[in-house]
């Protein structure tokens, strides 16, 4: 591949360099290109070196141009090796193509080495640095994902700081759990915290026969990051940098009339109790003679902030609130945001020497409209790799990295928990202003935006980490053994510091107060994880006529410390305190700490055999063991095994189909099986709790608990994966397809073990009791190709992906069947993971008749009314507008049964929240020192059903004093609107609150999408340009992120949530602000240039 790209790069340099020599005698030039089986080549470029002539052939491999004697044709094609003639007399040069497939001769990083793409037998995926080049993302993690099939990253929401754990296809465990084994360049690390810069390349292990060779370290999957290294020659500096402006990918549009806010607030409020409110939450009192004279203020053209007289059930002296309407999200967002990065590296490379040096820099300078407390974020990284051959069959290597990363997280030190969108649903009424005529903030705006935006109260994340590898690699015997050894050092340290200090409001001109209850206070973390491993392995290859053999012994130490000190102190000295010390509290100091450590060793083999490139084995085998198990059960073997055949090598096939039409067939096939060691260190031992007791005698005592019991025969979770893949290439490697269908089977799941006696005094001892199934596929097609326009190839490539997968628990420990009262079930034998279970709705209640007969049926039945379970009213009583459950077992009322599978009541299984269908898109071209691509993602099939109270989304049905989505203005029932979506309008309106057990399908939500994830255009300054600034390339771009979306959701739900950030922040306790309350996911605009020196 890198091979071609070269070749295209100087076909469009030559391009642009015009004739320089008429002297030479010009002549036509014709004749046939070919491949080595004598077809006809089309679309090889032929060129004049050092001329913009060029031409391409037709289909039937033809060619002719004007070319004088003396000068040099260049001959080049997708998937064959270039080739120069030099022009005599002859007017007829025929020329033959020798076949370089990159889809076959590219080489894939795989476990402790590389392999050409051709010699595979497992199922795996590389993408190259391409992907990461010139993107405005903060960091790896948000690049990679949809990048990769069935490489399944799922963001949260778009912070900077945002990672994730890899997923490779699907489920993993229900029990120990697991994500993919992540490697940067051999080294566990975060992906997050690297310099996307520096990535050349990355590669995921998706079977067992592929990641086998990493043991049980690797059950679902690995994840190989390398990094670049000096390319052979003269010195290169290089340097990149982008400028990005970004904002919120769905613009909050929540209603900001003041009047108009507080009439519907009332609305839902009376419909919901019957009664009138006294208040807004805790924010201001609540009156009908205010709202009387709201709207008279409003008619009149009176709004604004008095001093009240003791009227409208508003003390006297103190302010109210008449306002015009206030934009809550308005003020918290900045218009727009700006990031920069700035790269720059340095490599060079002799016959004995070689070096690569980085180094980057980002700075994001926040989303929240804030000089003093936004959530700006500093990141930095260097990599510092050099080798020395002091011998042609020796070379040492030193391998280097550090990174630093800050993130200012403010927070509100009088809201429920720091959750600024929660804050803002509860307490910012739009008809309160920001600020008091005397320049004080609102108590609105103290519990909101305004303590977010200028008070005290913030977390910092400081995050730096070292890593270090020296190895050395050497030769002998003619390069047929290979031995390799290294050992690596890597510190991570974290430091955190929570300050939370009262915010000042008033609610009487010259009184300032502060949230009942809330005291200065100050918390420091720290943490310190400390790696240490050590890797030597030997290959040996032999080729012996068709038969090539290659061996790898290894072994592999690793040790891992983790350690946390956490203190606490309140009553700080002043508002900016950073640090402890100046915490003056004296009764509420604490402090706290935890300590683990785990070693592991393992012994691995790897023995590929392969007879004249057409059949092709692969073993794997690992003996592992690890600390974090019992002593009995600390050593387990794990082997894999792979094959493929390459039918299109068979001499039958290559004298009859040409490469022109099939150019590759490639069947595989893999087994293995893999520990799962993804568990805590002290997970299978028995441990205790020891706390202080009470004072017996004056004297305070330690104690301790019994604990919990651990059964006998514990053993290691296995994972065993069946893969079955092909390889197909067509017209010469133009179109590429792969595919592969896998089956992987998790068997001794650590979970919950059978109910014992209460009198025993403790819980269910947990054990190996549970089986579970990952179904899946995932296909992917490219299609390459140039033409000419203009006179000059125009190169282009289509590239689209499609993954699918389900797991099913095939054994667990639940023998009556119960699935609980929650949208998401126990888990049970049979269930497919994801399942959301719930009611049916069809509709909303009509009529009151309707409702009267259905009460009647339920009386008849025993019960007060038909359904008890939805509190849709204070007294559960239904009017027309209601949401109308359907009576699914027939009882005559709504139910929940005893909850189990034999009798869920009225519940059933009403969608899933699993993503299915996960695809992508990606086209690219270049032509004429221009590129661009697009690159598209998204999901086919997701269900959810909203957790928590959901008020971005649901608005006052969730709490009357909840903001107000727009689209829910005149799309809730009324006698005079019966068609529409929302029920009739009334506060804390089940299945809005409490959603969490009340889900249905009329208000489950079709969270599928496609969005434009990426655009990238780009143009590379002509050599006559930059050759004078001793410039050897140069180029200018442009890049979006995240730049559109749409989903079946926007049919209903518009303009307040996107379908990307549906999930809570995870940097905040408060979980009330539920589906929705979180960071919004950006929408970035990037332009940079890139230099090469």
């Amino acid at each position: 591949m890198n091979s071609f790209f070269k070749q295209t790069l100087l076909f469009i340099g030559l391009c642009l360099v015009s004739l320089t020599s008429m002297a030479q005698t010009k002549m036509t030039v014709s004749g046939k290109v070919m491949d080595e089986g004598g077809e006809p080549l089309p679309g090889v470029a032929v060129i004049v070196s050092g001329t913009s002539t060029a031409t391409i052939t037709d289909f039937n491999g033809l060619y002719s141009l004007s070319v004088a004697t003396g000068k040099t044709l260049e001959y080049t094609c997708l998937g064959y090796e270039a080739k120069t003639v030099v022009v005599g007399q002859q007017a007829v040069i025929n020329v033959t193509l020798k076949e370089e497939s990159f889809a076959l001769e590219e080489t894939i990083v795989v476990g402790y080495g590389t392999q050409r793409k051709v010699d595979l037998t497992g199922s795996v995926e590389q993408i190259g640095s391409d992907v990461f080049a010139s993107r405005p993302n903060s960091n790896v993690t948000q690049m990679l994902e949809g990048a990769i099939p069935n490489l399944n990253i799922s963001l949260a929401d778009g912070k900077p700081i945002r990672s994730a754990d890899y997923n490779v296809r699907g489920t993993t465990s229900i029990g120990q759990g697991g994500s993919a084994l992540i490697l940067i360049d051999g080294v566990e690390g975060d992906p997050a915290m690297i310099n996307p810069d520096d990535i050349a390349s990355v590669s995921v292990l998706k079977d067992a026969a592929s990641s086998a060779i990493y043991g049980s370290r690797a059950p679902y999957g690995v994840v190989l990051i390398t990094t670049k290294n000096a390319k052979k020659g003269r010195p290169i500096v290089s340097y990149s940098n982008n400028f990005t402006f970004s904002n919120p990918a769905t613009d909050p549009e929540y209603v900001t009339d003041g009047f108009t806010w507080a009439s519907m607030f009332y609305e839902a409020w009376w419909n919901e109790y019957g009664s009138n409110p006294t208040h807004m939450n805790t924010i201001i009192p609540f009156s009908k003679d205010w709202l009387r004279e709201y709207r008279y203020r409003k008619d009149t053209n009176q709004l604004g902030t008095v001093v009240s007289d003791g009227s409208w059930k508003v003390d006297a002296g103190n302010y109210a609130y008449f306002g015009e309407g206030t934009d809550w999200f308005d003020l918290l967002y900045k218009d727009n945001s700006f990031a920069q990065t700035h790269n720059i590296s340095v490599s060079g490379s002799n016959e004995k020497f070689d070096y690569y040096v980085s180094g980057r820099i980002y700075n994001f300078y926040g989303l929240y409209d804030s000089k003093t407390n936004t959530d700006d974020c500093q990141t930095q990284n260097m990599r510092v790799k050099v080798g020395y051959k002091p011998f042609d069959w020796l070379r040492l290597y030193n391998n280097f990295e550090q990174g630093h990363r800050k993130y200012n997280n403010p927070f509100v030190s009088s809201g429920s928990a720091g959750n600024i969108w929660a804050n803002i649903q509860g307490s910012a009424p739009p008809c309160v202003p920001f600020y008091n005529p005397d320049g004080t903030m609102t108590k609105a705006a103290a519990y909101t935006v305004g303590g977010f935006l200028y008070g005290s109260s913030k977390s910092v994340y400081e995050t730096d980490y070292v890593t270090h590898t020296v190895g050395f690699n050497a030769s002998f015997l003619n390069n047929e053994l290979t031995v390799n050894g290294d050992a690596t050092y890597k510190l991570d340290d974290y430091n955190g510091m929570l300050r939370t200090y009262p915010d000042q409001y008033s609610e009487k001109p010259g009184v300032l107060e502060t949230k009942p209850g809330v005291v200065s206070s100050i918390m420091q973390d720290h943490s310190d994880t400390k790696y240490i491993s050590l890797n030597f392995f030997a290959d040996y290859t032999k080729t012996l006529g068709k038969h090539y053999i290659k061996g790898m012994l290894g072994y592999n130490y690793e040790q891992r410390t983790y350690s946390v000190l956490s203190a606490k102190n309140t009553d700080i000295l002043t508002e900016d305190v950073e640090n402890i010390n100046l915490a003056l509290g004296s009764d509420n100091k604490t402090i706290s700490g935890k300590y683990n450590k785990w070693r592991a060793v393992g012994i691995f083999t790897r023995i590929n055999y392969s007879y004249d490139d057409r059949y092709l084995f692969q073993f794997n085998g690992r003996y592992d063991g690890s600390s974090k198990f019992p002593a009995n059960e600390r050593w387990a073997f794990f082997p894999s095994a792979s094959g493929a055949w390459r039918l299109s090598e068979e001499p039958w096939f290559e004298n009859n189909v040409s490469d022109k039409w099939v150019s590759n067939i490639k069947f595989r096939l893999s087994y293995g099986s893999l520990g799962n060691s993804n568990v805590d260190p002290y997970y299978y031992d028995e441990s205790f709790g020891i706390s202080n007791s009470r004072f017996i005698n004056g004297q305070k005592y330690r104690q301790t608990s019994a604990p919990d019991p651990i059964p006998d025969n514990l053993t290691w979770e296995t994972s065993t994966t069946y893969n079955g893949g092909v390889d197909l290439g067509f017209f010469n490697d133009r179109l590429q397809i792969t595919a592969d269908t896998y089956l992987r089977k998790t068997f001794d799941m650590f979970t919950a073990g059978p109910t014992i006696q209460s009198v025993y005094g403790a819980d269910a001892p947990e054990g190996n009791y549970a089986e579970l199934s990952t179904r899946g596929f995932e296909l992917s097609v490219t299609w390459k190709d140039s033409f000419k326009l203009g006179g000059k190839p125009f190169n282009y490539s289509i590239k689209g992906t499609l993954a699918d997968y389900t797991s099913v628990i095939d054994k667990y420990n639940n023998a009556t069947g119960y699935i609980g009262g929650r949208n998401r079930p126990e888990y049970y034998e049979g269930m497919v993971i994801g399942e959301l279970w719930g009611f049916v709705s069809n509709g909303l209640w009509q009529y009151q008749e309707e409702i009267d007969a259905a009460n009647a049926k339920a009386q008849a039945a025993g019960q007060s009314r038909y359904d008890s379970i939805h509190q849709q009213t204070n007294n559960y009583d239904l009017y027309p507008g209601s949401v109308k459950i359907e009576d699914l077992n027939g009882n005559g009322y709504i139910d929940r049964g005893d909850q189990t599978l034999s009798n869920p009541g009225d519940r059933t299984i009403i969608g899933n929240e699993e993503p299915r269908y996960i695809y992508s898109f990606t086209l690219s071209a270049d032509w004429n020192n221009f590129y661009a691509s697009i690159f598209f993602q998204g999901v086919g099939k997701r269900d959810l059903v909203t957790e928590g109270d959901s008020g971005m989304i649901w608005g006052q049905y969730n709490r009357a004093y909840n903001q107000i989505p727009k689209w829910i203005v005149g799309n809730y029932w009324t006698p005079e609107n019966r068609d529409a979506w929302m029920p009739r309008y009334n506060a804390h309106s089940e299945p809005f609150s409490q959603a969490s057990r009340r889900g249905n399908t009329r208000y489950m939500l079709d969270v599928s999408y496609i969005r434009l994830k990426n655009v990238q255009i780009g143009y590379n300054l002509p050599e006559k340009w930059i050759k004078p600034l001793k410039l050897s390339k140069a180029s200018i771009f442009f890049s979006g992120e995240n730049l559109w979306d749409w989903s079946p959701m926007y049919k209903y739900v518009k303009n307040t949530v996107n379908v990307l950030s549906l999930g809570a922040d995870p940097e905040n306790s408060d979980t009330t602000a539920g589906t929705g309350g979180s960071y919004p996911v950006m929408s970035s605009y990037s332009f940079g240039v890139s230099l090469t020196f």
